[in-house]
């Protein structure tokens, strides 16, 4: 399965979630938003919003500073 992550084309073995994914980037506990094919994927559905091949992901992180 192949998705495109901020405009980088990553390659998976099998399908997974958005919070999957999240952990498998590293991005846990942090914040952060998540954009599916141009829509954005509240944190409460990241754990049942599947992934699908082709799928075209933006993440954000906040990065708090001042």
């Amino acid at each position: 399965m192949e998705i495109m992550i901020n405009g980088e084309s990553r390659q998976f073995s099998s399908p997974l979630t958005v919070a999957e994914l999240v952990l498998t980037l590293n991005h846990a506990g942090k914040r952060i938003a998540v954009e599916r094919n141009g829509e954005i994927v509240a944190r409460g559905r990241h754990g049942e919003t599947m992934l699908a091949d082709g799928d075209r992901i933006e993440i954000v992180v906040a990065v708090g500073g001042g």
